[in-house]
């Protein structure tokens, strides 16, 4: 049990990480390199891929293991750490933008993996209440890294450096979930779709999840979900046709 809670609790402290880094960090090296609060403002909108994760969710769920999952988006945020380190806000924030939206896009899609390894791994109430709590703990921990602890950093060593050391902290973790035994159990595998019951489908096509968000009668939503209807019916037509 105790393992599972460390790998848990690890792997929801690099997530929180990001957030930190924007929420906390951002702002105050920004302002103190002479951007504008116009422009800092702006930079919530680097969040944005945290609203459209549901469009990913179900091929995470369904496609792959949760180990690669795992170890792909981790070493990804510890290439985009990189990146960071080469780029300077004050000369090229529009890559330094670039570099967090995408750091924002794959902890969504890691915060999708982490899940679905909790589902699979906690076993009854009382792991479920110990996870949730490993869950809080550390996000909330990342965060405050990110946001308190690197700050500090900075104030020494520079970005640069900073990014640098968030590169190994990530690094580092990848390999930890790379050979984590507790990811040997089958039950945190994926299924294979062809045994949900043609669930399957939906993870390769994940605006019928959309779809089915957008179906709540009486509200405008409804004609975006009959403008979405019709262009799927459309396509598994001309998908007929083309067999036939």
């Amino acid at each position: 049990m105790n393992d599972k809670l460390v790998f848990l609790g690890l792997l929801y402290f690099v997530q929180g990480i990001p957030y930190g880094l924007q929420s906390s960090l951002l702002p105050v090296y920004l302002r103190g390199a002479g951007h504008s609060l116009t422009r800092i403002g702006f930079t919530k909108i680097l969040y944005f891929p945290w609203v459209l994760k549901v469009l990913w969710a179900p091929l995470v769920d369904r496609v792959g293991t949760k180990r690669r999952w795992l170890v792909g988006t981790v070493s990804g945020l510890a290439l985009t750490c990189l990146s960071s380190a080469a780029l300077a806000p004050e000369a090229h924030i529009w890559g330094v933008a670039g570099t967090l939206l995408a750091m924002n896009t794959i902890a969504s899609v890691q915060d999708i993996a982490v899940d679905g390894a909790a589902v699979g791994l906690l076993k009854g109430r009382w792991e479920l209440g110990l996870g949730n709590t490993a869950q809080v703990v550390g996000y909330k921990a990342g965060s405050v890294f990110a946001g308190g602890g690197l700050l500090a950093v900075i104030d020494v060593a520079g970005w640069s450096w900073m990014f640098i050391l968030l590169t190994f902290v990530y690094a580092g973790v990848a390999l930890f979930v790379w050979g984590a035994p507790v990811l040997d159990d089958e039950n945190v595998k994926q299924a294979d779709g062809s045994r949900r019951g043609g669930q399957g489908a939906e993870a390769v096509r994940p605006w019928r999840v959309w779809r089915k968000l957008m179906a709540v009668p009486g509200t405008p939503w409804t004609i975006l979900y009959v403008l979405t209807y019709k262009l799927e019916t459309a396509q598994n037509t001309s998908a007929v046709e083309k067999t036939s």
